[in-house]
């Protein structure tokens, strides 16, 4: 263990997106894992036993050796200060709760808690200032614990295309139709015979999270909640034959007329805070604008800034709305562990996680 590093937990980190935390934290600058957690079955096995490893490049060798403990605040070690939450939805409420209230900082990923009124649901590209919600949030608990969310994977990379414009034109309606991919399913996922010359139009509870958070993340900051932006957000999310990467194609309204080019210039020159501090995993830049007819592509632009940056292209004038651009991002990168990661990076930046 290096003493200089901050220790961090994993709950839930024999699933694909526990896994992907413990690659994602593998030699990263501030953090070292002293926790993995599971279910009973993979309790008191070797990592290395318990987890079977999804990812390209294999399971990191400083963490084979490690036991796999339960997710329960008595068994964490002292020495743990932050939690990633890669656990199941139906789980990770009471859970994250109890842990909060014993004083741990919680980075989930599930999405238990990102409706709550004084709960962060952060993008730090997007609302730095949103984490002064975690004042209101102890106040209530009466302890120095708190929990973080990061959004659904599709809305990540939408809203993050989305703050620029809203910062410089104003947004009146978004319109948005997901092509999601496979992976976001987790492991295993959907069945070959479902997804394999086929394209499923439903993603269950999809659609109602893409149109709610967006409000949420782009919304103003009051004592003890969000006032949530005032734009409409409609979404048809559909689950296509891709490994990773979603993509969206995207219309908005604005409430300010702009010029093809000065909405370019807001997407392609947009730098938010983790930019500002140099977070470690933050992109930069944080937007990349595709000017090729047609790009981006999934197999070929999903790693952008090393899977944490979000594409755009296709940018043109709408008939209807005003502007229309297809929208990229990776899910299970910067969409689900990589957007936690990057919340905790934050976090510590701005002195809420010693």
């Amino acid at each position: 263990m290096n003493p200089n590093k901050i220790k961090v937990g994993i709950l839930g980190a024999t699933g694909a997106v526990g896994q992907r935390f413990v690659q994602l934290l593998a030699g990263h600058p501030w953090f070292e894992i002293g926790a993995l957690t599971a279910s009973d079955r993979s309790v008191g096995k070797r990592y290395g036993d318990a987890a079977k490893w999804l990812l390209r490049g294999g399971m990191p060798a400083a963490v084979a050796d490690m036991p796999v403990i339960p997710t329960e605040e008595a068994v964490i070690p002292r020495d743990v200060r932050l939690l990633f939450s890669a656990l199941p939805g139906g789980n990770a409420g009471q859970v994250e709760t109890e842990l909060a209230a014993a004083g741990f900082a919680v980075c989930s990923n599930a999405s238990a808690h990102r409706m709550d009124p004084d709960v962060p649901l952060l993008i730090p590209d997007v609302n730095p200032e949103h984490t002064a919600l975690i004042r209101a949030q102890q106040a209530r608990s009466g302890g120095r614990g708190f929990i973080v969310t990061n959004p659904n994977c599709t809305t990540t990379h939408l809203v993050c295309a989305l703050k620029p414009l809203q910062d410089a034109f104003g947004l009146a309606a978004v319109n948005v139709v997901s092509m999601q991919a496979i992976s976001g399913a987790g492991y295993p996922g959907v069945s070959a015979m479902d997804i394999l010359d086929n394209v499923i139009p439903y993603i269950g509870g999809e659609e109602e999270k893409v149109e709610i958070e967006p409000r949420k993340l782009l919304g103003t900051l009051a004592v003890d909640h969000i006032e949530f932006a005032d734009f409409a957000v409609s979404a048809q999310c559909n689950r296509v034959a891709v490994r990773n990467g979603h993509l969206e194609a995207v219309s908005v309204k604005l409430h300010r007329a702009a010029s093809l080019a000065q909405v370019t210039e807001a997407l392609s020159g947009y730098r938010g805070e983790p930019q500002r501090l140099g977070l470690p995993t933050a992109p930069d830049p944080a937007i990349i604008v595709f000017h090729e007819v047609d790009r981006p592509q999934p197999r070929m632009d999903r790693l952008i800034g090393n899977g944490m940056a979000t594409g755009v292209g296709r940018l043109r004038p709408d008939p209807l709305f005003d502007y229309k651009f297809v929208v990229l991002g990776h899910n299970t990168i910067r969409g689900a562990a990589g957007g936690a990661l990057l919340n905790a990076e934050l976090l510590v930046a701005q002195g809420w996680v010693e």
